[in-house]
């Protein structure tokens, strides 16, 4: 198994299963992969918020103040919501006729992959 290897992927919609957000869903905006910690960390819509204090800067049209935005979580925290059954689950995978490999929920054997 790869260093990190998940099967969250981009615009994936997923429930925070763990920490102070737990309930909050939302969409999985980015995937990183860390090799050296042998995790993965996804960045959700809306889900575990900071505080940046920002200097100004007129040159890239950057506003100063206090910046509230997104930071990254262990993919571990997260399950993916599946499309059709609307529950939150793990993820099989099967291999179509055609050769395709998609991923499946294991509740409802959907296949989440369009």
């Amino acid at each position: 198994m790869a260093a990190g290897h998940t099967s969250i992927r981009k615009n994936d919609n997923v429930l925070v299963i763990a920490g102070r957000d737990r309930g909050k869903r939302g969409r999985v905006l980015s995937v990183t992969p860390d090799a050296e910690k042998r995790t993965t960390a996804v960045i959700v819509e809306g889900v575990n918020m900071i505080k940046r204090h920002t200097k100004p800067n007129p040159q890239k049209n950057v506003k100063g103040g206090i910046v509230e935005r997104e930071t990254s979580m262990d993919a571990s925290k997260v399950q993916v919501v599946c499309s059709s059954c609307g529950a939150a689950t793990r993820i099989g995978h099967q291999l179509l006729e055609d050769g395709r490999k998609v991923r499946v929920c294991r509740k409802c054997k959907g296949v989440l992959d369009k």
